[in-house]
């Protein structure tokens, strides 16, 4: 994901401060909107890459909207991927919810209370409306709707706390945000392919580890309490099956 084209907006951006969007100028290809300057293609495709053709005959106020949804659903990856985990991880252990919530990440939405779930749809809507105010144009008006103002640079929102990019010069700022949005595509694969198997299998994406941990007793059983369930269970008791071997294994090696 890495190599895939990134929006010449983004790597401008990082070098100018700002760019401005020339509203009715459109790209036959991404090879025109590269050559332009419109698309900066990476390394090893210089011309950029664009397999299903979303830059063909492109308006370059789409294309500007294209990277924002592109960083923007990057950023909402890595946090999901992130979560993924550590909620697994910490699950029956956490101060959060009487440590009630258990399983699959997958299964954990319907677990916490609905409360919780309104607190933070309400802090999301706060900061939505926060985000259009600044970078969209008037909503009200037809010609403008869907549309991000002309001078508005994809995913810049002037947010930054702890002051990371304080006096940090401009190629510092550029790597930093081509590091973002590839981390961004990856996060986005990476956050799919973690629902899509536990859907398949509904285990924990480690259940391993607690079966290898030796100082928690009864990790194989619950493992296999937990396959009782799943909607594949031959699958599943592979998998469980698979990780007693590696017990054992580790057992025999202490």
């Amino acid at each position: 994901m890495a190599c895939i084209c990134a929006l010449n907006v983004v790597a401008k951006a990082a070098t100018t401060g700002n760019i401005k969007i020339q509203p009715g100028k459109k790209y036959a290809d991404i090879k025109e909107a590269v050559k332009s300057g419109a698309v900066a293609g990476c390394a090893p495709f210089p011309e950029g890459v664009d397999a299903f053709g979303f830059f063909n005959g492109i308006d370059a106020r789409e294309a500007q909207r294209y990277a924002d949804v592109e960083i923007t659903h990057g950023r909402i990856s890595m946090l999901a991927a992130l979560g993924f985990l550590v909620g697994e991880q910490v699950e029956g252990s956490s101060f959060l919810f009487d440590s009630q919530v258990t399983g699959p990440a997958i299964n954990h939405f319907q677990q916490v209370p609905g409360l919780f779930w309104g607190l933070l749809g309400a802090t999301i809507f706060t900061i939505e409306a926060s985000r259009v105010q600044y970078a969209w144009q008037n909503p009200f008006d037809a010609d403008k709707l869907f549309l991000l103002k002309t001078d508005y640079t994809p995913g810049d929102y002037q947010f930054d706390p702890l002051k990371l990019s304080k006096g940090k010069d401009a190629a510092w700022l550029n790597d930093m945000k081509l590091k973002e949005i590839n981390n961004g595509r990856v996060a986005m694969v990476a956050i799919s392919g973690m629902v899509a198997q536990e859907l398949v299998n509904g285990l924990n994406l480690i259940p391993a580890d607690e079966v290898l941990e030796m100082g928690k007793e009864g990790a194989l059983l619950a493992l296999e309490k937990q396959c009782a369930g799943a909607p594949d269970e031959a699958a599943c008791a592979k998998a469980f099956e698979a990780a007693e071997r590696a017990a054992v294994f580790a057992a025999d090696k202490l």
